[in-house]
């Protein structure tokens, strides 16, 4: 996927995440950094309903973009889902497992972006 059509595929990602309120909406871009994704997007749910539903959104909409999920993990324990869209990976946490985990330190060398920027 060409570096146009994963930001596109980001801020649908974005958009979908911010329809369901999900909190804490962060962007990573890892293109420089990783060759696993071009991007990284983070962000929060209050409970396993939420991070389920906020997940279905996000896989239903970048679906419908002709963006299909490749693998999705976590989604039934729902502390921590990730949605792998090639270019694109969306991980969904509860307030602990992302504390724990803490992606945004783990992958600080990747440039942040405000998701305004993507989300058209």
């Amino acid at each position: 996927m060409e570096k146009d059509k994963s930001k596109e595929m980001a801020g649908l990602a974005i958009h979908a995440l911010e329809d369901k309120k999900a909190e804490d909406i962060r962007v990573i871009d890892i293109s420089q950094v990783s060759v696993l994704a071009d991007y990284f997007i983070i962000a929060g749910g209050g409970n396993r309903s939420q991070i389920q539903a906020l997940s279905d959104h996000v896989e239903e909409t970048l679906g419908k973009a002709g963006c299909p999920v490749r693998q999705i993990e976590g989604y039934d324990t729902a502390n921590w889902v990730l949605l792998d869209f090639g270019d694109v990976i969306v991980h969904i946490f509860d307030k602990e497992n992302r504390l724990l985990y803490d992606l945004e330190r783990i992958w600080r060398d990747g440039q942040q972006i405000d998701p305004k920027e993507l989300n058209n």
